[in-house]
């Protein structure tokens, strides 16, 4: 039986996020609060409750580019070493109160250099941010270092995650508006990662087509997709249920490359016109391997139960469906396989297995 979950049930499940920013999952208050500390004056306004409508109302413009210049009031106030502790372990704390168990949350060292942090120094602050807000509230928190697709400091970040490989950092990534930065301009730091036997991620097929995704597997060697939600373009589905996979589409399922997919932010973007027109459906029936994330919390104004519920209200999703993104995310996470099959074993199918059965 697999029963449809609430959203109060689904906040008890143990979950996992492979796709968040933490320059987008600030609480309004925080915001606030750090820049009148830091000195930071150009907040639309400086009411918390304003602010956050604020930030949703602004993401949900339809636009990639105009959604990404929210990003400008968060990063600016997250300028000093304790702000970006502070705003890490209140990302860990956040998530933790969400139910989520394991987590890869990603953000730019480059952009937090403005006030002369370097970037060893933004790592190093962010790291013990986690450590501090996962302390004791059964959560494991790491990081994605993520370089800007239309900077030129690729390599050195790239250098930086693998610096830090063995205390925290899971990974590297590259984010960005896609259109004229395709990831290939970044080869050399993938080149580098991959004869590091280092992992990353490529943010690709999210505002841009088929070829972002192309170039970010074939050419780069991405081990996941950051969205990959214009994969659909394809796919071909029929009127009866049927569908038809391109090359590209079938090469990504057959290795089961996975889609870090973030719904709610796709629809503010104007990747999807409306969750019941959007990919993840298909994506789903289809076996390819799907994760369900938030991308920016404040923006969108989500969490990953939020996500959840949303899925479930659509397309009448069960546990069993919950359960299966869960672990495809166990899967897909940048982690050495026994720990992978750990949280798999010990706490995620435990965990469904109680809810179902209460249920």
């Amino acid at each position: 039986m697999n029963l449809q979950p609430s959203l109060v049930e689904i906040r008890k499940a143990p979950k996992v996020l492979l796709h968040d920013h933490l320059d987008g999952g600030l609480r309004p208050e925080t915001v606030v609060e750090l820049a009148r500390e830091t000195g930071y004056d150009k907040l639309p306004t400086g009411d918390a409750d304003q602010l956050r409508a604020w930030f949703r109302d602004a993401a949900d413009s339809g636009s990639l580019e105009r959604y990404l210049e929210t990003f400008a009031h968060t990063v600016g106030v997250m300028q000093t070493r304790e702000s970006l502790v502070r705003v890490a372990a209140e990302c860990a704390e956040d998530l933790a109160h969400d139910g989520v168990v394991y987590a890869e949350v990603r953000y730019a060292p480059e952009l937090h250099t403005s006030a002369g942090l370097t970037l060893d120094e933004v790592v190093e602050a962010v790291l013990e941010g986690f450590r501090i807000g996962s302390q004791g509230r059964g959560i494991r928190v790491n990081t994605l270092l993520t370089a800007m697709r239309h900077q030129a400091r690729s390599m050195e970040i790239a250098e930086l995650a693998v610096r830090y490989r063995d205390v925290g950092v899971a990974g590297f990534d590259i984010a960005g508006a896609e259109a004229g930065y395709p990831p290939t301009r970044h080869l050399d730091a993938f080149e580098y990662l991959q004869r590091e036997n280092s992992h990353f991620t490529i943010h690709a097929g999210e505002g841009f087509g088929l070829p972002s995704i192309w170039e970010a597997i074939q050419w780069c060697g991405a081990d996941r997709l950051g969205h990959g939600v214009r994969i659909i373009d394809d796919i071909k589905a029929s009127s009866d249920g049927t569908a038809t996979l391109g090359r590209l589409a079938a090469y990504v399922r057959d290795k089961r490359i996975p889609l870090e997919m973030c719904p709610t932010s796709n629809l503010q973007t104007g990747a999807a016109d409306s969750l019941a027109d959007h990919p993840i459906g298909l994506l789903r029936r289809l076996n390819f391997r799907v994760t369900v994330n938030t991308d920016n919390r404040l923006m969108s104004g989500t969490s990953v139960s939020q996500e959840f519920g949303n899925l479930v209200e659509t397309f009448g999703y069960g546990w069993d469906d919950l359960q299966w993104f869960t672990i495809n995310a166990m899967k897909s996470a940048f982690l050495p396989f026994d720990e992978r099959l750990a949280l798999i074993n010990g706490v995620i199918k435990p965990g469904f297995a109680q809810l179902k059965w209460q249920a």
